[in-house]
């Protein structure tokens, strides 16, 4: 049965005759007859009496009538549910993001985002850029927070990419550490060093080479916390990003331009057409806000979703 037809019925059986029923749907009464008639046909029976009083329902209609009812009220219910998607009433936005964006921009965004539309609800996962990428591929993540050394990560045009700024790489040392004004590379080449997971060290082992010394790697971790604990004590020098320093500063390290190191730029990856969603698109704008704060956007970029390269394998 086609659902409009059960529920122009529904309206002739509330409104009690075809012509009250015409009056409400904006319609003749001879066109309500004629879908009537279409609808009993594929009922298989008369749903409706007609009297010269109006109309009484069949026992058929009585039960097709009960049907209607819920499809009128379930169509009711979606179009309030939208209503709040859209209003941003309501709605889940699913959010990944490595660790020191989720300790530094994820809290600022997600508190503004309730502070100006309390029904819409974040979930936060934290993951490298791979992983996150990954996440939103297979539709498990909305958006990811992800960031590509010395330029956007690399892609193969499966996501959109939206900017949110470049972060600077610092030096960090103890602060009695004895370091020079100007660090040469005899000097660094002469340090322990603290790097972090393969994929990172990799980019600090590059950026050594070409600055012209072989970093003595010693210790390693993933957390700048732990990383930073490392140097306050004396057991190595470190580069960090800025996001990393936002989030944790020991009080016993200093830290300094990172020349020759170069820097990150990071932003968000999303399926093509989710930025339409809208709470997708309040999450998006409020972590553009957030990254604005700390951090420094190229000239012309921001807001401007491309097609995306997919995060090359970096980790912080």
């Amino acid at each position: 049965m086609d659902p409009r037809r059960v529920l122009l019925f529904r309206t002739v059986a509330r409104a009690g005759s075809l012509s009250a029923a015409a009056r409400d749907l904006g319609t003749t009464q001879s066109a309500v007859s004629q879908q009537l008639a279409q609808l009993e046909r594929e009922a298989g029976g008369p749903l409706l009496v007609r009297t010269t009083r109006g109309t009484t329902l069949t026992e058929a209609g009585a039960t097709l009538l009960a049907r209607a009812d819920a499809v009128h009220n379930a169509l009711h219910d979606a179009r309030e549910e939208l209503s709040a998607l859209a209003d941003l009433r309501a709605g889940t936005v699913r959010l990944a993001a490595f660790p020191s964006a989720a300790a530094t921009l994820v809290p600022t965004a997600v508190r503004a985002l309730h502070d100006r539309h309390a029904g819409v609800q974040v979930t936060l996962v934290e993951q490298e850029p791979p992983e996150a990428a990954a996440g939103v591929l297979a539709g498990d993540v909305d958006v990811a927070l992800v960031f590509g050394y010395d330029g956007p990560p690399a892609d193969d045009g499966s996501l959109a990419w939206v900017p949110l700024g470049v972060e600077p790489l610092h030096l960090v040392l103890a602060r009695d550490a004895g370091a020079p004004a100007r660090t040469t590379p005899t000097w660094l080449a002469a340090q322990d060093w603290v790097a972090g997971c393969e994929r990172c060290r990799q980019h600090l082992v590059a950026s050594c080479r070409t600055a012209g010394f072989e970093p003595r790697l010693l210790h390693e971790s993933d957390d700048y916390v732990v990383v930073q604990n490392l140097v306050a004590h004396g057991l190595g020098i470190t580069v960090l990003p800025q996001l990393a320093l936002t989030a944790f500063r020991h009080p016993d390290v200093d830290a300094r331009p990172a020349t020759g190191f170069g820097e990150r730029h990071v932003g968000m990856v999303h399926r093509p057409g989710a930025e339409s969603v809208p709470a997708v698109r309040a999450l998006m704008e409020r972590l553009q806000e957030a990254a604005a704060e700390v951090l420094s956007l190229r000239s012309g970029a921001r807001g401007r979703p491309r097609a995306s390269r997919r995060p090359a394998p970096a980790r912080g």
